[in-house]
Parts: C-alpha cells; sequence; structure tokens
C-alpha cells in the first residue's frame, strides 16, 4: 500500500483540530475524572462490606479512569504518529481500559443474570470472593492479549494509534473484533433474559410493580449506553475489515471514521460512573421486594444505594 495514502496523512481543519476535539476531549477528561474519582471514594469510604457488584463496579471506575488519563496523548496523536515508546505505552493503556470496561459490564450482567434468573444457586455462584477473583482473571486476560497483540504490531510495522502497516491492522482489528462482539452477545442475551424475568414476577403492589419498571428500564438504558458507545467503532472495523482497504481515498475515510468512532466509545467512561448510582439501586428494589423476610436480608448485602450526605 501506498506510503503517501497512510492513515498516518490523515488531516482535520483546524476547527475540528484546534477547537472541537480539545473541547470534547478535555469535557470527557475533566467530567469523567471527577464523576469516576467520586464513586471510587462513595465505593472505598462510604459504603462497608465489599459485595459482588461493589467489586465489579470499582474496578469498572479504575478501568475508566486509567483510559481517561490516556486521552491527552490522543490528542498529541493528531499530530505526531511516529511509533515512539511513549506512544506505544499510551496506546496500550487505552486499549486494556477500553476492553477491560467491555469486560466488566459483561461480567456485571452475567452476575445479574444469575441472581435474578437463578436466585436459589445464586448463592453458590455468586460471593464478593468470587467477583474479585473475576476481576483479576479479565485483567490478566486482557493485558495477556494486549502483550500479544503489541509484539505482532511491534513485529509487523507499528503499534501506536493510526502507524500501522497493512498486515498490522487486520491484526488489530481482529484483536478489537474479539473483545468486543462475544461481550455484546452475552450482554444482550442478559439482558433479555432479566427483563423477561421481571416481567413475568408477579407484582405484589403499585410500590413493587414501579421499582420492577424502574428495574427493565435501567437494563435497557445500560445496554443503549453499551451499544451506543461501543457498535459504532466495531461496526466500522468490521468494514473495514471486510473491504481490505485497497484504495487510497477508502483508507483514509476509514481512518477518520474510526478517530470519531473511537473518541464516541471514550464518552461511555462518564455515562459508566452516571449508571453506578441508578442501576444497582433498581436492581435491588425489584429483586428484595415482596420475598420472606429472610430472603430479603440476605440480597440486602448487594445494596448499592450510594448516600453522598
Amino acid at each position: 500500500m501506498n506510503d503517501t495514502c497512510s492513515s498516518e496523512n490523515v488531516t482535520w481543519p483546524d476547527w475540528l483540530k484546534h477547537v472541537v476535539f480539545p473541547s470534547y476531549l478535555g469535557t470527557l477528561l475533566v467530567m469523567g475524572v471527577l464523576l469516576n474519582g467520586l464513586a471510587l471514594w462513595v465505593f472505598c469510604r462510604r459504603m462497608q462490606g465489599w459485595t459482588e457488584t461493589r467489586i465489579y463496579m470499582s474496578n469498572l471506575a479504575v478501568a475508566d479512569l486509567c483510559l481517561l488519563c490516556t486521552l491527552p496523548f490522543i490528542l498529541h496523536s493528531l499530530s505526531d504518529t511516529s511509533d515512539t515508546p511513549l506512544c506505544q505505552l499510551s496506546q496500550g493503556f487505552y486499549l486494556l481500559n477500553r476492553y477491560m470496561s467491555i469486560s466488566l459490564v459483561t461480567a456485571i450482567a452475567l452476575d445479574r443474570y444469575v441472581a435474578v434468573r437463578h436466585p436459589l444457586r445464586a448463592r453458590g455462584l455468586r460471593s464478593p470472593r468470587q467477583a474479585a477473583a473475576v476481576c483479576a482473571a479479565l485483567w490478566v486476560l486482557v493485558a495477556s492479549s494486549l502483550g500479544l497483540r503489541w509484539l505482532l504490531g511491534v513485529q509487523e510495522g507499528g503499534f501506536c494509534f493510526r502507524s500501522h502497516s497493512g498486515h498490522s491492522l487486520r491484526t488489530s482489528t481482529l484483536f478489537s473484533l474479539l473483545g468486543f462482539y462475544p461481550p455484546l452477545a452475552v450482554l444482550v442475551f442478559c439482558s433479555l433474559q432479566v427483563t423477561a424475568a421481571l416481567a413475568q414476577r408477579p407484582a405484589t403492589g403499585p410500590v413493587q410493580a414501579e421499582a420492577t419498571r424502574r428495574a427493565a428500564h435501567m437494563v435497557w438504558a445500560n445496554l443503549a449506553v453499551f451499544v451506543v458507545c461501543f457498535l459504532p467503532l466495531h461496526a466500522v472495523l468490521t468494514a473495514q475489515l471486510a473491504t481490505g482497504l485497497q484504495s487510497c481515498a477508502t483508507r483514509l475515510a476509514f481512518s477518520r471514521a474510526l478517530f470519531i468512532t473511537s473518541k464516541l466509545s471514550d464518552a461511555n467512561c462518564c455515562l459508566d460512573a452516571i449508571c453506578y448510582y441508578y442501576m444497582a439501586k433498581e436492581f435491588q428494589e425489584a429483586s428484595t421486594l415482596g420475598k420472606p423476610l429472610s430472603a430479603r436480608a440476605h440480597k440486602s448485602q448487594d445494596s448499592l444505594c450510594v448516600t453522598l450526605t
């Protein structure tokens, strides 16, 4: 592929490069650090007892914070795409925490599915120790895959942001698609199963009916955030892999589309933090109302009703 058609040669209008992109990424950085920092402070200082959901969400907040720290380097990559060690490190952290975020959202959905669809088996399948083990395994798995991805990228022509050869680009794309589509399938399955279970649950009164309705809405909201943030990026990656990037114009067009959809995916860092304060609380209400006192007491240990006062 001709070097003059390299994705490194993508240019942006000055008003996008110097105004829109910095403003958008700066807003994400400030809001994301504040929201996720507040979430971690609540999880670590204002709540007692490490529950399954609290462990997953704390790891998710850490992943989102780490991703946000790479945003200044993304801005720098607009003008410098050289494959330096610093850029490789930034790219590695960026991808690690993007796919850790995807993996942890999927783990939360699976945990919720087990709790709602299989409540009798949940005591044996769910525990804080097991949740911590799952999180540790996910960090190792995603980091290992990124290590392999980095090794192949360096050998095949570059790893950093847009500095890829054709073969390296295909390898990187395959890793990204494998890190997204299986979790998406699991998340859709769990969301459908949980909302179906909530719909089938007989309401013993208006309070429980309202709690169940809000819980179902949060399931769909969580899925919608995931799809809106991550699907456009991976749809573009899929199209890129399918077309093979034979022409110069096609390659440059995909480079622009990937940058825009990648920045859209970064908004997930802020939206995750907003969900911390609502999603688990609604599930707690829907899962405990109308149950015997002993069952309600057991489930209450998973409560994530955050009080900031």
